[in-house]
């Protein structure tokens, strides 16, 4: 399997040799924000500079399912089923309704607009977890130029009752976020800030009613960043990285990677048994089926 480096001989029953990384789709720009719709049986992902959200389907391939986005880039869907989206361009969390109308979920704090909502994240009990650094303001290539309000941090929303509060504030850009399995754990990507030399790496906390406590680095992958990243049933985590995607276990051992031929910016599982990985990297999508399961989603 020329799209397998193992490191760690787990890692060999995860891979099955005779499923093929496929490339699914090409052209674009910056791809980002993968989230499965298995009742839709479609993917939905963002092609940021292009100012648009894409949908793939492997009977139809690529369609568009929301042009202007706002430069949406992450994606979730809530315990209803709803998307969630982070927009750049209007520096907000939104949620799309079943009937197709958008709510503002968050737009600002302590009377400040917010940065560049970047991942999103939402907990069993209905709350929204999401990252906002500065990336969509610092240029034009995925927003809009524009000055920074607030400082790059974490938040967590309840939606039924609007409260909002500072979830993570230890880090210089916060980006990826992911809960484990049994949500005690949130780990956050932290890709620094533009043109500096801020650490990069992965960080895990211990998550509390009303936010995170006990944060500690986790791990930083040996080629290029952490962007985004998924958890499987067993806690493994699947990171984006610069050759691909990494597979790494809860203890923060490197188990093996899936080499793909372009930086790879983040993942989702998806499919019929949440056994295929989709993958998110600069001009393409692909996916390679895998003998894992994604966490189960935390939908009613």
């Amino acid at each position: 399997m020329d799209w397998a480096e193992s490191h760690d001989s787990r890692f060999d029953r995860f891979v099955l040799g005779n499923a093929p990384l496929k490339r699914l789709a090409t052209g674009f720009d910056w791809v980002e924000g993968p989230v499965w719709f298995g009742d839709a049986d479609c993917l939905l992902f963002s092609d940021i500079p292009n100012n648009r959200i894409l949908r793939w389907n492997h009977e139809t391939g690529v369609s568009t399912y929301r042009a202007p986005s706002n430069f949406a880039n992450g994606h979730t869907r809530d315990r209803e089923g709803r998307l969630v989206s982070c927009e750049h361009g209007t520096r907000r969390v939104t949620r799309t309704e079943l009937d197709g109308t958008v709510t503002v979920i968050a737009d600002g704090f302590g009377g400040k607009r917010l940065n560049s909502p970047n991942d999103v994240v939402v907990k069993s009990d209905g709350t929204i977890w999401f990252s906002d650094p500065h990336y969509g303001i610092s240029m034009d290539y995925e927003g809009a130029l524009a000055d920074q309000e607030l400082p790059c941090v974490v938040y967590r929303v309840d939606p039924a009752t609007g409260a909002m509060d500072v979830a993570v504030d230890d880090m210089n850009c916060p980006n990826g976020l992911a809960f484990s399995p049994d949500e005690r754990l949130l780990y956050a990507a932290d890709t620094g800030r533009i043109f500096s030399e801020d650490p990069q790496h992965m960080r895990v906390y211990d998550v509390t009613d009303t936010g995170t406590t006990n944060g500690r680095d986790f791990f930083k992958v040996d080629a290029g960043i952490s962007d985004g990243f998924r958890l499987d049933e067993d806690g493994n985590i699947w990171s984006s990285a610069g050759d691909g995607v990494h597979c790494i276990s809860p203890e923060g051992v490197l188990l093996g990677k899936v080499l793909v031929p372009e930086t790879v910016s983040n993942v989702c599982f998806g499919g019929r048994s949440r056994h295929v990985l989709f993958i998110t990297a600069t001009t393409s999508i692909y996916s390679i089926a895998l003998n894992r399961r994604g966490a189960a989603r935390p939908m009613k």
